[in-house]
């Protein structure tokens, strides 16, 4: 089984999900997204290194490394491509466009019926004063592309609110549900693979309302939940995902809101808290999806 493995960088996460499919004799290639090009004289319209114009069963996205908005338009088009020419992408361009822009993920979770705090996303400072002013504070203002949490700010005032060039043009404004419980700021996230929640953490930090891993906050495994697990396998469903890392918050009355999806999470946190292998179940997954997927086209056949 050739599998092709799109990593930005040649990190830990990378490395480990290459020994995992070998692990499974999986003839894995990896490289960047970026140097897949288009060639219409090709046998399928793609050329790709180590690769030339063959095609591989399937393609695990890890990362995609950001640029210009033509260079990221022309990636995405690639996984488009793919998926036309019936590779496996996992997760494919849709999903994605989906979880990358944080007003679409918001978008889709309200419509899936999904709690999940109250969000907009405007373009003029005035709409988002305005937004301000008729819910007062605290409201969250994120990048609308955007991770790690880097980037976001709470706004309580009109003073907090940036001018539109410092937020790329798109203020992205979210109801801040967090509170401290515990003398700690908290938060969950879910990991999901194929349709089932794998492994779960809290994100604890006693300094700062912002709980990601890479700011600073403590990973600490947690018992089972099932409801934070159910509302994680709904949402990773809302935006197509098949692996993803979801975010969720209990409100002041234990209420568990998602709070947005990971469509390429790092898994570090959430390996030292729980102790598994994350790079093992995504690669176990994947190849168990590409199995199914190849037993439904023999079945059809016949």
């Amino acid at each position: 089984m050739r599998i092709v493995l799109l990593s930005a960088a040649p990190d830990r996460h990378a490395r480990q999900l290459e020994k995992a499919f070998a692990a499974l004799g999986c003839d894995c290639h990896r490289f960047e997204t970026a140097q897949i090009g288009f060639d219409t004289g090709a046998a399928h319209g793609i050329v790709m290194p180590q690769l030339g114009e063959a095609l591989p069963d399937a393609v695990c996205l890890r990362t995609m490394a950001g640029g210009s908005f033509e260079a990221v338009t022309r990636r995405l088009a690639i996984l488009h491509a793919l998926s036309a020419l019936g590779v496996v992408v996992s997760n494919d361009a849709r999903t994605v466009e989906r979880c990358t822009d944080k007003s679409m993920t918001s978008f889709l979770l309200a419509r899936a019926g999904l709690p999940s705090p109250r969000s907009h996303a405007v373009e003029t400072r005035g709409q988002a004063l305005a937004i301000l002013e008729a819910a007062p504070g605290p409201l969250v203002l994120k990048p609308l592309f955007g991770a790690q949490g880097k980037g976001i700010r709470l706004v309580e005032t009109p003073d907090d609110l940036p001018e539109p060039g410092d937020v790329g043009g798109v203020y992205y404004l979210q109801r801040f549900i967090g509170h401290r419980r515990a003398g700690a700021w908290c938060d969950y996230r879910v990991l999901v693979s194929q349709g089932v929640a794998v492994g779960a953490m809290m994100r604890r930090s006693p300094a700062s309302w912002i709980t990601n891993v890479a700011q600073g906050a403590e990973a600490v495994g947690i018992a089972p939940d099932p409801e934070l697990e159910r509302l994680a396998v709904a949402a990773a469903d809302a935006v197509g995902a098949e692996f993803c890392g979801v975010d969720l918050m209990r409100d002041a009355d234990g209420v568990a809101q998602v709070i947005e999806v990971n469509s390429m999470p790092a898994w570090t946190g959430l390996e030292q808290a729980t102790g598994i292998d994350v790079a093992a179940i995504r690669a176990r997954d994947l190849v168990a999806a590409l199995g199914a997927q190849d037993r439904h086209r023999i079945r059809s056949v016949r």
